[in-house]
């Protein structure tokens, strides 16, 4: 049997892909998505099917082990692919097979699927450690927003060879969410965080929602039309990773899970930091571009000399519970308390924290603080829940700024971005494109306030006209800053 899986010509496309699992499904044209993707299994045959009348690109799940069944069984079929879910800690075992399958279906096209991504969420308190004991924040203390920037940012470092592509599953441990499932809020963040950060998304849809959508149930098609919005939002949007605003942080590590609390909670402070491969990033001259290296994983002689190199030159760099014997401590340090020693280095330094981070929160905020308020390309007040990521615009004198707002309630964003810029507009999927702010000018940057923040939004700015940039004032009211 031939399966031939093709899409119609829809306004949405776009690197969010359904899963399907239930017997029957709503057009392509309903759902707003032009990708679905069908887990292997004794009911892939009828549900393949089932996607080609219903106008749908058809992708096969496969697990690492049944990857040369499945890939035997589709290369001569016309799906588009096969997506390879991976299982924690299940990577190195898979490239293998994976590598055997490519050399056997050289055109079968197959993407790895990384299931550890974390439902977007903000939360009001957060559990962390302190001197080996578990604690509770305060209630009153910053929200805790749980994001996959991290499993992005991680992403790029150790697969480089395809875009970011996680999925992640939904948290129905209550029983009235089990019955209601996700909300239109939720779909919408979802799709918001993937295309904000660009990865690609495998969106998981419950199988009581499925049904109620394949059945045209008119509550279940009102609201996905809201989460039709977004899709439509961000299919528009242009998406080139080469474009990404370069970071002045720098995360040296070899393991994600280690790691990942920090990397949430530098994120939460809207520092951008990209992450280096400690397998891969071994020479001094991949830390030139940094003002601050966060070092995670064991140094090796080489990259401790590279390490060395960097503060030499004035860069910072932090050693996270790393103990050893290295160079520079050689030097009377500068600083010492109970849980760090700070050594001067040439015209930088290098810090060692004698123990892991037990305090994420703490740690993002020292982390801030070692910034240089010139290198950081945006900051944010009034706005703990939202993350934001900065892009080169299509034009060379663009800066587009994606905001993403995890409390999922509308909000003032206050804003400010590295250079002065003439020209602020904000475009959102509730408010369309585009709204013209007014900015104002201070020492080197543009601050302009968003009204109003939903879930997702977008700023454009440019340098504007000429007459503009000579006729604009330098001095104006400023936002009031807080938290």
């Amino acid at each position: 049997m031939l399966w031939i899986c093709v899409a119609l010509p829809l306004s949405v496309r776009g690197e969010v892909r359904v899963r399907w699992t239930v017997g029957e499904m709503p057009s392509a044209e309903t759902l707003g998505m032009s990708d679905i993707v069908i887990p292997w299994n004794e009911d892939a045959k009828s549900l393949l099917e089932t996607a080609r009348k219903q106008g749908y690109r058809c992708y096969v799940e496969s697990t690492t082990a049944s990857l040369p069944t499945v890939a035997e069984a589709v290369r001569n079929a016309a799906v588009a692919g096969v997506i390879l879910r991976l299982a924690p800690g299940e990577r190195a075992t898979a490239e293998g097979v994976l590598q055997k399958v490519q050399n056997t279906a050289p055109k079968l096209r197959i993407l790895v699927l990384d299931a550890r991504g974390k439902q977007p969420d903000m939360k009001g308190w957060l559990v962390f450690k302190r001197d080996g004991i578990l604690q509770v924040s305060s209630p009153t203390s910053q929200p805790w927003v749980d994001s996959n920037l991290p499993l992005v940012r991680f992403a790029r470092a150790f697969d480089p060879n395809q875009p970011p592509f996680y999925t992640f599953s939904w948290d129905l441990s209550d029983p009235l969410q089990q019955k209601q499932g996700p909300s239109p809020s939720d779909y919408a963040l979802a799709v918001a965080e993937a295309r904000a950060f660009h990865a690609d998304l495998l969106l998981e849809i419950p199988e009581n929602q499925q049904r109620a959508l394949a059945r045209g149930d008119a509550e279940a098609l009102k609201n996905w039309r809201q989460v039709k919005v977004y899709l439509e939002f961000y299919a528009l949007a242009r998406r080139d990773e080469a474009l990404e605003i370069a970071p002045r942080v720098a995360v040296l590590t070899g393991d994600y899970d280690s790691s990942y609390e920090a990397l949430n909670l530098m994120a939460r402070h809207n520092i951008a930091f990209r992450v280096l491969a400690a397998s891969t990033e071994r020479d001094a001259k991949n830390f030139e571009a940094f003002d601050i290296l966060v070092v995670f994983a064991n140094p090796d002689a080489t990259q401790i000399q590279a390490i060395a190199e960097f503060a030499e030159r004035g860069g910072i760099a932090v050693l996270v519970n790393l103990p050893g014997s290295y160079p520079w401590q050689t030097s009377p340090p500068a600083k010492t308390n109970a849980h760090s020693v700070s050594y001067p280095v040439g015209k930088g330094r290098v810090i060692e924290l004698g123990e892991a981070v037990s305090d994420p929160e703490t740690f993002a905020r020292d982390i801030r603080r070692l910034m240089a308020k010139q290198s950081v390309p945006v900051s944010l007040w009034n706005s703990l829940t939202t993350l934001v990521a900065a892009y080169q615009g299509e034009k060379t004198d663009e800066t587009v700024i994606e905001l993403v707002n995890y409390a999922q309630e509308l909000l003032q964003v206050q804003v400010q971005v590295k250079g002065e810029l003439g020209s602020v507009r904000f475009a959102s999927p509730e408010r369309g494109c585009c709204e013209v702010l007014t900015p104002s000018y201070r020492d080197g940057f543009t601050e302009f306030v968003v009204p109003d923040l939903t879930i997702g939004g977008r700023v454009i700015l440019s340098l504007g006209s000429k007459a503009l940039q000579q006729a604009r004032p330098r001095k104006t009211e400023q936002c009031k800053r807080r938290g």
